[in-house]
């Protein structure tokens, strides 16, 4: 085959598919057009390949199939304009949709901190068997504090927003099995109990909420909001409603997945806090102050743009057209 004669030959059909797959809206004739001028095109692609693979040509022609793919088929690259919707409606709506459910994870996280910090820091027996007195005296003098300015605060930050992702994570993944969640839930807040009891029987407890409150305000919040995304789910298949349980399970696990895409951020923010305020020369209240500002801008957030969303009918789960289709089934 002659390819310069091949391409003088249809260089006009590929330059107006072309032209038609970067208009952002065609009319019924043009659409029509875009969708033959496709099928001809792919096909002189295939030919290209195989009857004379000429690199180049077949990267351009595989570029103008493509972007005609995308025009006749409705897709769409990513944009700034999903990104701002999706802070501004799915993510804050999912959020206010679930707000009694980690509500509830939060309240229940932080009696049961409560309650095991006033445990053991009321029963020295308690102590005893948790650590030795040499143990705690280290905990409290040195560890508990030299933690947050052991590594350079770049490296811990990457290394706090990990470990953070990693719980939130796993509370949305294990979500459908509904225990799970409950058991990192419960062995986050007995951890922090614990610790803040063996710094109150030392007379540390000021150095204890000191240190934890700048960038635990929004740090755990996180957590319980990943918390109460998992519960969710759980509770769409235990009792989905008027809808069937796949139904349930599809809506609330894209907004759960939803949710821990927008938590990778506020856990950044919160491990950017830990990293670079927590450890840092500012007076206890300046720090503390920091974090109750960053823990309101984010409660106000859910409660200002979450609930305007939810009023308009959002759920926070992805747009109608790239859910795919749904068949009534007989019941």
């Amino acid at each position: 085959m002659d390819l310069d004669a091949y391409v003088s030959a249809h260089r006009d059909e590929w330059a107006r598919l072309r032209e038609l797959s970067g208009r952002r809206r065609l009319d019924g004739a043009e659409a029509d057009e875009l969708v033959e001028l496709y099928q001809r095109v792919a096909t002189q692609l295939s030919v290209v390949r195989s009857a004379a693979p000429d690199p180049a040509l077949v990267s351009r022609l595989s570029t103008i199939v493509a972007r005609a793919r995308a025009a006749a088929t409705g897709s769409h690259e990513a944009a700034w304009r999903d990104v701002a919707r999706f802070f501004t409606v799915s993510f804050p709506a999912a959020l206010y949709r679930t707000r009694r459910w980690w509500g509830a994870a939060m309240l229940g996280s932080l009696l049961l901190a409560l309650a095991v910090g006033w445990w053991v820091a009321s029963h020295p027996e308690v102590q005893a068997a948790v650590a030795s007195r040499d143990e705690i005296r280290q905990l409290v003098e040195n560890d508990f504090e030299a933690y947050y300015s052991e590594y350079a605060p770049s490296s811990f930050a990457a290394q706090v927003w990990t470990n953070n992702a990693w719980v939130a994570a796993q509370c949305i993944a294990f979500g459908v099995l509904g225990l799970p969640v409950l058991y990192v839930l419960f062995q986050n807040a007995a951890n922090v109990g614990l610790v803040g009891g063996l710094m109150a029987s030392q007379g540390r407890a000021d150095l204890f909420f000191g240190l934890i409150l700048p960038h635990g305000l929004l740090e755990l919040t996180a957590v319980f909001v990943a918390a109460g995304a998992g519960l969710r789910l759980f509770w769409a298949w235990v009792d989905p409603g008027p809808r069937t349980r796949a139904q349930a399970l599809g809506e609330e696990g894209r907004a759960a997945a939803g949710i821990a895409l927008g938590l990778v951020v506020v856990l950044a923010l919160s491990g950017a806090i830990e990293a670079f305020v927590t450890p840092s020369p500012l007076p206890t209240w300046a720090r503390i102050g920091i974090g109750v500002l960053a823990e309101a801008a984010f409660l106000t957030y859910v409660f200002t743009l979450g609930r305007w969303a939810v009023a308009r009918g959002e759920t926070g789960d992805v747009e109608a057209d790239v859910r795919g289709d749904v068949l009534p089934t007989r019941g």
